[in-house]
């Protein structure tokens, strides 16, 4: 793949495919990170003289403007990081965005409003994507994808619009393809995967393609007591897959004849509801009430998978270990993150509520080897999969 040291961007218009799909709480941006992750490549564009014109997602619009994911609040918060003005567009693709991306400056950084606003965007009618990406194209001679958060996805401005003008990997993109590879090609041993979240159907090609991989699996989250199930516990009324465990349990006899080792929890924090004032406690898991879910994995279970973590060479995470959001349910996820920061590893985060927990929990991200921002990209990667938007950047 080029790169954008490749490219001759001065005096050019570069459109950035950003991930920049961040968490807004009435309009209030609740974590820049993802802001953060897309500066560098902005700097170095406007650095080199190039007119940016960035483009991005936020949440599930339905093909049509929506206030609630307007991206004005993450251009504010752009201009702010960046110590210039970044005009903003009011469509994607229509008047507004072009009266804009023609004002810009050398060096001028635009952004265009929710791509996801466009029913082109996502479409699986080829000729419907091919149509807002030919409109796209009319705003730039260049374009530069950054936003790993959606290269799994096969969308316009990811996979069709890279294919219409030249085009060249972004710092961001480079260096999270470049982790990855780390984990799947050749990653120092022991490797431990440490996999959380609600739910464990979201996770069985990862699972299924890890267990050719990696030394062990440490299972926390929702997703555990699937696991707990195939292993004939009784889990009260925590979250469980029902339809899940016999796939589960297949995969513990194929992990037990492949020397894998899955580690799960040996005790939960099971509370009587939903809730951070609800009566809560650890127990065992062999010994969880009927009449209880588990929220969180136990003080035990916590240091089991702190030793599993402090004695591996690499670690991979995605998922927290419990309900991190609610104060009482957050020990686990705390002290997972704090045996990766504790590690001699690489220890890579891998995007999503992963990633959202270290900053809502005040780690320094500089304790971890690398913090994905794409959670569900870094786990197809892992699973094997082709990335659309990684395969439109191949020369």
């Amino acid at each position: 793949m080029r790169t954008i040291d490749d490219l001759d961007v001065a005096g050019k218009r570069v459109f950035v495919r950003s991930d920049l799909n961040v968490p807004l709480d009435g309009g209030r941006i609740t974590d820049d990170g993802r802001i953060r992750a897309a500066l560098p490549t902005i700097e170095k564009l406007r650095g080199r003289g190039a007119r940016v014109v960035v483009a991005a997602h936020l949440g599930r619009p339905k093909g049509a403007p929506d206030p609630e994911f307007t991206l004005r609040p993450v251009a504010e918060r752009l201009g702010e990081l960046l110590g210039a003005p970044v005009a903003f567009a009011e469509d994607t693709a229509g008047d507004s965005a072009r009266a804009t991306v023609a004002g810009l400056a050398d060096g001028g950084v635009a952004l265009l409003e929710n791509l996801r606003f466009e029913p082109g965007e996502t479409s699986k009618d080829d000729g419907e994507r091919g149509e807002f990406a030919d409109r796209l194209a009319a705003l730039a001679d260049l374009y530069v994808g950054d936003g790993f958060g959606a290269v799994h996805r096969k969308h316009a401005s990811v996979y069709d619009l890279p294919q219409r003008l030249p085009h060249a990997v972004g710092g961001l993109v480079l260096a999270e393809v470049q982790v990855l590879r780390r984990l799947t090609e050749d990653p120092q041993r022991p490797y431990t995967v440490v996999l959380g979240g609600a739910k464990v159907s979201d996770k069985l090609g990862v699972i299924a393609n890890l267990l050719g991989t990696a030394d062990r699996l440490v299972i926390g989250g929702g997703m555990a007591y699937t696991f707990l199930k195939a292993k004939g516990y009784e889990v009260g009324s925590s979250l469980l897959e029902a339809d899940q465990v016999d796939t589960v349990a297949g995969y513990l006899r194929e992990a037990e004849e492949r020397g894998v080792e899955i580690v799960l929890p040996v005790d939960v924090v099971a509370a009587g509801s939903f809730s951070a004032d609800a009566p809560h406690g650890p127990v065992p898991v062999e010994a969880i009430p009927a009449d209880r879910m588990g929220l969180d994995i136990g003080p035990r279970s916590a240091d089991l998978f702190g030793e599993k973590v402090r004695d591996s060479r690499t670690v991979f995470w995605n998922g927290p270990m419990g309900v991190f959001e609610m104060e009482p349910y957050s020990h686990g996820t705390r002290a997972l993150a704090r045996a990766l920061t504790d590690a001699s590893a690489l220890t890579v985060v891998g995007g999503g509520d992963s990633a959202a927990a270290v900053r809502a929990l005040g780690f320094d991200e500089a304790g971890f080897g690398h913090i994905s921002t794409g959670g569900g990209a870094s786990l197809e990667y892992l699973e094997g999969k082709d990335l659309p938007g990684i395969e439109a950047l191949q020369d």
